[in-house]
């Protein structure tokens, strides 16, 4: 048998008589009560002193519990060597909170319960009693053109001369005898077959006037818009559109122009066609 099984049980039997132990105090006292008696019966005096007997008393209960501590200093040194052995428990790890858990605010429903006497929120709808106030037109309705000539201005259209058979350019001289601040220039030609865009261009500056081509209700419509800030000094100015057309001569009865132009906070208005027409000077 290995010396640690020896050590092992001894170990348990010290434990277990610990554990059986009860001493009877009274009864050992007794023992040594009826020893003394005993003795003294023998008819041998005791040559000592009756103080002596009682040593003897105390001699023997201090010897029970010397015993008694011997006993228990060796009952308390097998409990204390028996220490138990180390045991290793799995401890489950705590579990992580999941990012959602934890960063998420909690979730408030704002809609109310059954029976809930929460009022409705008020309603922002305007009162059907109010009208909204009419917006300003953004726009002054322009004049309406009645010839070739109204106050400071003055109009003529026709035919350039270096016009072909298979090309031609219609030109709008326009004359003023004020600054404009505004000016709108638009030339129409008419579709007479074949007709399309070449270019167009205009004495005053170009970087001065917003320039548009395109095709609408049977016309090809050049248009000149003079830029805000710009300004038209007075004279005689040339607005052109250039075009192809089928092969021979072009017929112009057709086609128009319009010219609406402001001078001194004041609007004016012409128009005319491409036929011949006198010059005049302008004033008014």
């Amino acid at each position: 048998m290995r010396q640690q099984d020896v050590h092992d049980e001894l170990r348990a039997r010290l434990h277990a008589a610990a554990e059986a132990h009860e001493p009877d105090r009274a009864r050992m006292l007794a023992r040594i009560e009826r020893g003394m008696a005993a003795g003294g019966r023998t008819g041998h005096r005791a040559t000592l002193p009756p103080v002596f007997g009682w040593f003897r008393v105390v001699g023997a209960t201090a010897a029970v519990a010397g015993v008694l501590a011997v006993g228990g200093y060796a009952v308390a040194s097998a409990v204390k060597d028996d220490a138990p052995a180390q045991q290793t428990v799995a401890v489950s790890p705590t579990p992580t909170p999941s990012p959602d858990a934890t960063s998420r605010p909690p979730v408030h429903s704002s809609a109310p319960t059954a029976g809930s006497s929460r009022a409705a929120p008020p309603s922002h709808r305007a009162s059907p009693s109010a009208t909204p106030a009419p917006k300003a037109s953004a726009t002054t309705r322009a004049p309406t053109a009645r010839g070739t000539q109204d106050g400071p201005l003055w109009s003529d259209g026709s035919v350039d001369p270096h016009s072909n058979d298979f090309w031609a350019q219609s030109n709008l001289t326009l004359k003023t005898s004020k600054p404009l601040t505004a000016l709108t220039v638009r030339l129409k030609v008419a579709q007479t077959g074949g007709v399309s865009t070449t270019g167009a261009w205009r004495s005053l500056p170009e970087a001065d006037f917003t320039q548009t081509v395109r095709e609408k209700n049977g016309f090809l419509v050049y248009t000149w818009v003079l830029k805000e800030g710009r300004t038209v000094p007075a004279g005689q100015w040339v607005f052109a559109g250039q075009y192809d057309h089928e092969r021979g001569g072009r017929d112009a009865k057709d086609d128009t122009y319009t010219a609406t132009g402001t001078a001194g906070g004041a609007q004016y208005a012409v128009q005319g066609d491409f036929a011949a027409h006198g010059s005049g000077d302008g004033d008014s």
